[in-house]
C-alpha cells in the first residue's frame, strides 16, 4: 500500500484489534447462522427480524424503522419480508394514518418459531462466546459497542 497524504493508517495494535473483531464477527455470525438454520430452519436474517418484532410490545414495527434497525436496503427488506410472509411468520399491514407507510407484524407462527429457536440459540451464544470472556470484559464490550452504535446513530440522523 502506497502512502497517501492525510490517510490515518492503522497501527499494528489497531490493525490487530480491528482484524480480530472482523474475524470474530464473521466466524461467530456464520456459526450461529448455520446452527439456527439446522436446528430451527430459520436464517439469521429471519431470526433478526423476529427478535426486533418480539422486542416491540405489540409485535409490530414500521417497515422503514425495521429496515433502519437491521441496516437493510429497502429492496432487501421488501424481499425478505415477502419470503417470511409466504412462510406465515409475519404479515404486512398498511398504516391507516399514512397511506405510504406499512407495518411488519409478527404472527402466531412467527412467535412459535422464535420461541422454539431461542433456547438453543442462547445456549450456542453462551457456548461460543459468553463462556469465554470475563464479566469485566463483557462490561467493556457492552460499553464500547454502545458508544460506537451511538456514534453511528448520530451520523445517520
Amino acid at each position: 500500500m502506497g502512502e497517501r497524504e492525510g490517510v490515518r493508517w492503522l497501527t499494528a495494535d489497531e490493525q490487530r484489534a480491528w482484524r480480530g473483531f472482523v474475524r470474530l464477527h464473521e466466524r461467530l455470525g456464520g456459526r450461529l447462522g448455520r446452527m439456527l438454520q439446522s436446528d430451527s430452519n430459520l436464517s439469521a436474517a429471519d431470526f433478526a427480524v423476529l427478535v426486533h418484532l418480539t422486542d416491540a410490545s405489540d409485535g409490530r414495527q414500521r417497515y422503514q424503522d425495521l429496515a433502519r434497525a437491521l441496516e437493510w436496503e429497502k429492496s432487501r427488506m421488501s424481499h425478505h419480508i415477502a419470503r417470511m410472509a409466504g412462510r406465515g411468520m409475519v404479515v404486512r399491514e398498511e398504516c391507516p394514518e399514512d397511506g405510504r407507510g406499512a407495518f411488519v407484524v409478527i404472527t402466531d407462527a412467527g412467535r412459535a418459531a422464535i420461541e422454539a429457536a431461542a433456547p438453543r440459540h442462547v445456549e450456542a451464544v453462551r457456548e461460543l462466546f459468553i463462556d469465554h470472556v470475563t464479566p469485566a470484559e463483557l462490561r467493556v464490550l457492552a460499553e464500547v459497542s454502545e458508544r460506537v452504535i451511538g456514534k453511528l446513530d448520530e451520523a445517520q440522523s
